[in-house]
């Protein structure tokens, strides 16, 4: 669903924010990216989604290029930054349906997913509130419900549950198993490493822009704790 061969971001200067990462993502896959902060994974995740160009390398998704088409790319595609910039002048369901109709979902389907996740997220009652009166928690809520209306084949999230509540967390987590087990696979980053180490069926440690360990989230860890490798690796010069 999504590869990343060969990925290479430079900012000025030459420094190199991610240097020859190479990674794949299949359907079904929960796939945990972690690294300290600085490590490049903002960059890996702005630059498969689209927002960020890059110099050497390919990423696709579903077999498509997002340099080459990136429309096609994103169609399939739901991003939700660490810090979602909503159109705070519209209401809750106003924002909702622009983003339906940018994707083109069906009224039936549009208003089937928004009844089932803000129930999930409990914020129904408020959908027809301005998103300016929103706590950060709800507009976060907000952007992963919108995120979630077209669909999408991978779902790519950077630090999803900052923000959340107990319970909005645990709803979130059990929305991305149900996607997972219907066929779309996820790529996210979080700090939360108790949480990737549970949900997540494949991870990949980033150190300085460079790929460290990646595979299968039993295999990486062995008889440790994520956190007990994350540190480890991180301190290992």
């Amino acid at each position: 669903m999504l590869t990343i061969k060969h990925f290479t971001k430079s900012y000025k200067g030459g420094k190199k924010a991610v240097d020859d990462l190479n990674l794949v993502v299949e359907r079904g896959d929960i796939y945990g990216f972690i690294g300290h902060n600085g490590a490049g994974k903002t960059t890996t995740i702005r630059s498969v989604v689209g927002v960020l160009d890059f110099e050497e390398g390919e990423i696709e998704i579903d077999g498509i290029s997002i340099r080459k088409d990136p429309l096609a790319c994103k169609a399939v595609t739901a991003y939700i930054p660490d810090n979602p910039d909503i159109y705070e002048h519209l209401t809750g369901i106003q924002y909702l349906n622009f983003i339906g109709d940018l994707y083109s979902v069906s009224k039936a389907n549009r208003e089937a997913r928004i009844q089932k996740y803000s129930d999930e997220f409990q914020i129904t009652p408020h959908l027809g509130d301005m998103i300016s009166s929103y706590s950060h928690g709800m507009k976060q809520k907000l952007a992963i419900i919108s995120a979630l209306i077209h669909k999408p084949k991978l779902l790519v999230l950077d630090e999803p549950f900052v923000g959340l509540d107990p319970k909005a967390a645990h709803t979130l987590k059990g929305i991305m198993a149900e996607l997972c087990r219907n066929g779309s696979a996820i790529f996210f980053s979080t700090h939360v490493l108790d949480v990737a180490e549970k949900l997540c069926n494949k991870i990949a440690i980033i150190k300085g822009g460079k790929l460290i360990t990646h595979g299968k989230t039993e295999d990486v860890k062995g008889d440790h704790s994520l956190e007990d490798v994350f540190l480890e690796l991180i301190n290992n010069d």
